[in-house]
């Protein structure tokens, strides 16, 4: 048998077959479930939410909005204290996980590669004085010798 949709008519919880075609325009498959994603409101529309509901003035016209939103009363109340408080800032949603370095440390990382780099720079000033150190002993031997005479050289008169 064929259902309306031009789909085989199964039993309650019976699950299609793995060749089985669905047509483009049928019903996506429920065994298939979105992955949720959590919502996430701005400072200005959780302003604007509490703004709203501070001007409705019969009853139901709060628990209509909420409806109307898609937000719970918990939400409202949370918003309303972060407003109160004069924490703007606390309306921004928060990013998740941990957070990043602090000041102190950046500064700290910075000081340290500062420091790094004054260390090589004075192992490479080391290194230059020993070799014009080496340089130097060497002209002066070379120099001692050229200067002192030798049995092949007549003297100087």
């Amino acid at each position: 048998m064929e259902a309306a949709a031009g789909l085989p008519e199964r039993a309650v919880g019976e699950r299609r077959e793995i060749g089985e075609r669905v047509s483009a325009r049928a019903v996506p498959d429920p065994e298939l479930a979105e992955k949720a994603k959590r919502r996430q409101f701005s400072a200005a529309y959780k302003l604007e939410v509490v703004l709203e509901a501070e001007r409705c003035t019969r009853p139901g016209q709060i628990g209509a909005l909420l409806r109307r939103e898609g937000l719970y009363s918990s939400l409202l109340t949370q918003w309303r204290q972060a407003r109160d408080t004069g924490a703007l800032h606390a309306l921004e949603p928060r990013k998740r996980g941990p957070s990043g370095p602090t000041a102190e440390q950046l500064e700290s990382a910075a000081l340290r590669r500062e420091r790094d780099q004054a260390v090589s720079d004075l192992a490479t000033a080391r290194r230059v004085i020993e070799v014009q150190g080496n340089v130097c002993a060497l002209l002066d031997e070379l120099l001692a010798k050229s200067a002192a005479p030798t049995a092949e050289q007549p003297a100087p008169r």
